[in-house]
């Protein structure tokens, strides 16, 4: 069934023996902060790539829960962006080739996509798939970012994780499909990245810096970040003038720095400590709404009337 949902470019000569890594980073799910994002559009930018394999996108979309952005002039229709679920093949700073998968979260047909991908894998002696990931997290952005590493195999772990204990957790095409890559005797791993949960609304550039140093590191590829630092750098600027000016909101963030410093002292890097009560919600919301809406529209002082929710 898979064959009629991917279309792979025969041959590639520049991928012969090489047995690549495959980045795999879906739209939809699994990135607050749009992290993932960000640092697809980063590497995109620096090397457009080379399409090598196409999805059928019309098998594994929904069109009318996500449709896409058309445009109209004067009196008639002139250009319809299409969704589109490929395999670039890439280039790192260094000139080691990469593949990366990129587009929309197939709705439907999750099994039947990752026979489609296990193709890809086989098709290009593909030696790990690396996926990105990010969770909004109570944790405040003063303090080191931190990242979740799951892999089909212990010994494809390059860390030690907080979570002592299992949880259930909302199912994504990109999950089941490290789950069944990891059943059919494929290499592959991954990273979450932690996100303030203030901010999974907003660009957060600074946790798309250090999603691509692990994944590097995981991957034995390197690229140059310099660039999306220097946006990181800025982002951070915005946040810092914007919590400065609002005595709740800095009280609020003092509060998520004493739990994660607890926990970090007890137990090392990881979450916040749960002998420390967190703000409420509700208590979030409130304080963070003009804040983020402020971020938003930086001409706006925060405390002004804001065009909508923002948290």
């Amino acid at each position: 069934m898979s064959e009629r949902l991917v279309h792979i470019v025969d041959e590639v000569a520049e991928l012969r023996g090489r047995r690549p890594v495959m980045l795999v980073a879906l739209d939809g799910f699994l990135d607050a902060g749009n992290v993932s994002a960000l640092a697809v559009a980063h590497l995109s930018s620096a090397d457009p790539g080379r399409v090598v394999a196409t999805f059928e996108i019309d098998e594994l979309h929904d069109y009318r829960a996500r449709r896409p952005p058309m445009t109209f002039h004067e009196d008639r229709y002139t250009d319809y962006e299409a969704p589109r679920l490929v395999v670039r093949l890439l280039h790192d700073a260094h000139g080691t080739p990469y593949l990366l998968l990129n587009g929309p979260e197939p709705d439907i047909r999750w099994e039947g996509f990752a026979r489609a991908v296990r193709e890809v894998v086989q098709a290009f002696e593909v030696r790990l798939v690396l996926s990105l990931g990010a969770v909004p997290m109570a944790v405040p952005h003063t303090r080191p970012i931190h990242l979740t590493n799951h892999a089909t195999a212990r010994r494809l772990l390059r860390q030690e994780n907080v979570w002592d204990g299992e949880i259930r957790i909302p199912a994504s095409a990109q999950a089941l499909l490290e789950l069944r890559l990891g059943e059919w005797g494929h290499d592959a791993s991954g990273y979450v990245v932690h996100v303030p949960h203030y901010l999974a609304q907003l660009d957060f550039p600074g946790a798309s810096v250090r999603l691509l140093e692990a994944i590097g590191e995981a991957g034995g590829l390197s690229w140059d970040l310099s660039e999306l630092r220097e946006v990181a750098v800025q982002r951070e600027r915005e946040i810092a003038q914007q919590i400065a000016a609002s005595d709740e909101v800095r009280e609020v963030v003092s509060g998520l720095e004493q739990q994660y410093d607890a926990f970090h002292n007890v137990h090392g890097p990881g979450l916040l400590a749960a002998d420390q009560p967190l703000p409420s919600g509700e208590e979030l919301g409130a304080q963070f709404e003009e804040f983020l809406a402020g971020l938003d529209q930086p001409g706006e002082k925060p405390g002004g009337p804001a065009d909508g929710d923002a948290y």
